[in-house]
């Protein structure tokens, strides 16, 4: 989707309006040093931390009328012709038939119980992982790879 470059911009917290005086003031008093972004903002949220709620007043102050500013320009804005928001997901029909399990599935529903009653403990993840050093050791898979055409058809019937 292309972004309009009319939209109102959105509004600022109050942190980044913090940022930005700060950045300001700092390109005031050293004109010609580079600053390095890791660094400053670090030190931006050290102050930021520190600062009473009497001192974070003037920030959220300028929060608040640039929330008024986007409000207003929101209020005005008239979406560019072409852009039509985000895309709804197309609802899943629920006639449409299941897919077919794979082999390794009908693997894994056949042995994850066994793995549980023998770990009772594991979480679900090491589970997998067993079932899976299982399937890669595994020498009968024919035998879950033949019935798969029959379960699947099986399925589309449902």
């Amino acid at each position: 989707m292309v972004k309009d470059k009319m939209r109102p911009k959105g509004p600022m917290s109050a942190y980044a309006c913090f940022v930005q005086v700060i950045r300001e003031e700092h390109k005031k008093k050293h004109p010609e040093e580079s600053v390095v972004f890791a660094e400053f903002s670090k030190k931006c949220a050290e102050k930021w931390k520190t600062m009473n709620p009497k001192e974070k007043k003037r920030f959220e102050d300028m929060a608040s009328r640039d929330k008024e500013r986007y409000n207003r320009e929101m209020d005005d804005y008239v979406p560019a012709d072409g852009s039509k928001g985000k895309k709804r997901k197309k609802p899943k029909d629920p006639n449409m038939p299941k897919r077919a399990l794979t082999a390794f599935f009908l693997f894994s529903d056949e042995h994850r119980q066994k793995i549980r009653d023998e770990h009772p403990d594991w979480r679900v993840s090491e589970v997998a992982k067993e079932l899976g050093r299982m399937w890669e050791a595994c020498t009968d898979r024919p035998k879950y790879e033949r019935p798969l055409f029959a379960i699947s058809s099986a399925m589309k019937t449902r």
